[in-house]
């Protein structure tokens, strides 16, 4: 008998039908020999509903009430899954995070978990239940009801598999696996049979929405592998796994693109210690997420500083910085939204060179201007116009010959 954690993104679980489909697979699961463990997300579309009431009774409604709704919406669809498995004469109870032993810091809407203590998952276990536990949300050590953010429900199976020491877990979604590229975007994207974690947390932190990075991130420091699979299909998915050596052969693995960024520019920045780090310290006490940084060569003592983060985080971003700028001397903020990041990702570029240039050139012979540009050690990031985004996507995955094809079996690709 093994143990296993199967989580159920939004979609999987969006009305009474599919509700009902979750309940027979986690039934079946349970009914072939395992322990089984469901984390439930929000049905979907009730998280964005939820947000946009609290906006209508609140233009800015406190971070710590908004935590105590937003996860009233997987606690909702973890106890219609719960009653559609007693239904079809099944034994399942249904969990909050907190109930589920699920500890987190302080921080609202983007907490962490601090530790987890699953006893009365055990307890539950050990009497036949199927346990299902509400996805995205914890309590913090004070009692209050916090949440893990977007896409949070990953995070919360992949640290309930590592604290039960599970024997597998499986990320249901609505797609059959991780690709190439977003299928909904490149027609002809394959599905990548297995992947290595540190290219699953680059495709993440680029834009790919199959996994939370944070979740890939826990993965990878509590050694959790995992798959990544279809709940309307009954075919194998992506497995995340450390590298195995063979991946090295494969130079790019997959294009991340991500939509909605904006570019802020901090011009004439004094170039002077402790300048950059005043900055961007008041960007993460508000905890807003930046992404790429570029800064200019010095000239005549200052410097441009550019840096990307989400569009519906730049008016608070601007309220922050303009003080600040004005204090250091600069010349002034500039914002520019309608971007878009366009990544490429693969293990084989620690070994590979070329890579730069082929990506750069193909963007050129479409004619698609970059504004910034990233790199790491497995990854190539360039922000450009999000009105040329598709197009460059499908330029990329072409010059890197990503096209759903016939492969060798050793690559572990389809």
């Amino acid at each position: 008998m093994g143990l296993i954690v199967q989580k159920y993104g939004g979609t999987s679980v969006g009305d009474a039908a599919r509700i009902r489909r979750v309940a027979a697979r986690l039934l079946a699961t349970q009914r072939a020999g395992n322990d089984v463990v469901a984390v439930i997300s929000a049905m979907a579309g009730v998280t964005d509903s939820l947000i946009k009431l609290a906006r209508e009774i609140s233009p800015e409604p406190s971070a710590r009430e908004l935590d105590a709704l937003l996860a009233t919406g997987e606690q909702g669809s973890s106890a219609l899954t719960a009653m559609a498995v007693n239904a079809l004469g099944g034994k399942a109870v249904s969990l909050t995070g907190a109930a589920a032993g699920i500890v987190t810091d302080s921080v609202h809407t983007k907490a962490k978990i601090a530790h987890i203590t699953p006893r009365r998952i055990h307890e539950l276990l050990s009497d036949d239940y199927i346990v299902i536990v509400a996805g995205f949300q914890g309590q913090s050590a004070e009692g209050a009801t916090t949440t893990l953010g977007r896409g949070g429900s990953d995070l919360t199976a992949i640290a309930l598999a590592a604290a039960l020491k599970a024997d597998d877990c499986q990320i249901f979604t609505d797609v059959e696996g991780v690709f190439t590229c977003d299928p909904r975007v490149v027609a002809d994207a394959s599905k990548i049979d297995e992947i290595a974690y540190d290219e699953l947390l680059e495709m993440a932190g680029a834009g790919a929405k199959v996994m939370q990075s944070r979740a890939v991130e826990f993965a990878k420091k509590f050694g959790v592998d995992f798959e990544v699979r279809s709940s309307s299909k009954d075919e194998p998915g992506t497995k995340a796994t450390p590298a195995p050596a063979r991946l090295e052969d494969l130079v790019v693995r997959g294009v991340s693109l991500e939509r909605n960024q904006a570019k802020v520019t901090i011009r004439d920045l004094p170039d002077k210690p402790g300048c950059a780090g005043k900055l961007f310290s008041a960007l993460g006490t508000a905890n807003l997420s930046v992404d790429m940084i570029v800064q200019n060569a010095s000239s005549a003592g200052t410097t441009d500083l550019s840096f990307t983060l989400y569009k519906d985080e730049l008016e608070r971003a601007k309220e922050l910085l303009e003080p600040l700028v004005e204090e250091l001397g600069a010349k002034g903020v500039t914002a520019t939204t309608g971007m878009a990041k366009l990544s490429v990702v693969g293990i084989g570029m620690r070994s590979h060179a070329g890579v730069a240039s082929r990506f750069f050139s193909c963007l050129g012979e479409a004619a698609i201007n970059i504004e910034l540009i990233s790199t790491s050690e497995i990854k190539i990031a360039v922000v450009i116009a999000e009105a040329d985004l598709e197009r460059a996507a499908q330029a990329t995955h072409t010059a890197f010959g990503l096209a759903r094809r016939a492969m060798p079996a050793e690559t572990g690709s389809a």
